[in-house]
């Protein structure tokens, strides 16, 4: 995080603190204010200017985020970066694609 967004969260970290209080009431135990805040920054801010944003509308941007907005984002970017062969090896990959005529009639 570079000093100037750790500034900025320093200042809506308050706001992110009630926000998790507020999924872990929905059992979403696992996210911390750290996760809220890419989120954010990668969600919700991506297309402005952190920077020049006002500290009220990033608290009422925190404030309104969902855990199924949370959620929904972090499935997809995890589907978007995981890689879904990672632990197949070579014979795998052959045997996946190019499958022989004695392992389809069995």
């Amino acid at each position: 995080m570079s000093v100037q967004y750790e500034n900025l969260f320093v200042h809506v970290r308050p706001a992110l603190e009630s926000k998790i209080f507020e999924f872990r009431l929905y059992n979403y135990d696992s996210i911390t204010d750290v996760d809220l805040w890419d989120y954010c920054i990668k969600k919700k801010w991506r297309k402005k200017n952190i920077l020049e944003m006002r500290v009220s509308e990033m608290v009422n941007d925190i404030l309104e985020t969902s855990p199924a907005q949370y959620m929904t984002h972090t499935q997809i970017e995890e589907s978007r970066t995981s890689n879904w062969f990672s632990e197949l090896n070579t014979g795998d990959f052959q045997a996946l694609f190019n499958p022989s005529i004695k392992a389809i009639k069995e």
